[in-house]
């Protein structure tokens, strides 16, 4: 069957509806001062917001064609949702590290080091950490590690999502 739904809105309208509820979360966060405390929340939050994300996107397509889906065209808008959440969110962290807070990075960096020293180690492997932490921290590093971690995560969320709700014309005879 010729697919007469289209998917690039349905990726691109998920897609940003996901990024900027993940931006209001962390700035929801940020203004609350607990960014940092409740790193647990705001990443529970994300991936829980994401698989109900790419469920909607697939069911819209689903619905759009005729009720049809193979598992790669859910794949493909899962994971399209995903992808253009985390250039949202690549270009939202640009900002907020270099415009909205710049010393954001040295708070994260004082927080994990107290977090480290509470768990016990010693001054030298607090510093070593440091600075192995400190190499991973230019903006081209950061970027490529939240597009491939989106990546990754968004292909095993859509690949699970898609496979419970595939449904092709061979399947219905």
């Amino acid at each position: 069957m010729e697919n007469q739904a289209n998917s690039k809105n349905i990726i691109l309208n998920y897609g940003l509806y996901l990024g900027v509820i993940g931006i209001i979360i962390h700035l929801v966060l940020w203004a609350s001062g607990n960014v940092f405390k409740l790193q647990w929340l705001n990443n529970v939050l994300i991936y829980a917001i994401m698989i109900v994300f790419i469920i909607l996107g697939i069911k819209q397509f689903k619905k759009e064609n005729v009720g049809f889906i193979s598992w790669g065209e859910g794949v493909k808008i899962g994971l399209g949702i995903t992808m253009i959440s985390a250039v949202l969110t690549v270009i939202y962290t640009l900002a907020f590290t270099n415009i909205i807070e710049p010393t954001f990075q040295q708070q994260a960096m004082d927080f994990q080091a107290k977090a480290w020293e509470d768990a016990g180690l010693t001054s030298d492997q607090i510093e070593a950490s440091i600075e192995i932490a400190e190499k991973f921290n230019s903006p081209a590093i950061v970027s490529a590690i939240i597009l491939a971690f989106s990546a990754f995560v968004g292909f095993v969320f859509s690949a699970i999502i898609a496979a419970v709700m595939k449904k092709t014309e061979e399947e219905t005879y």
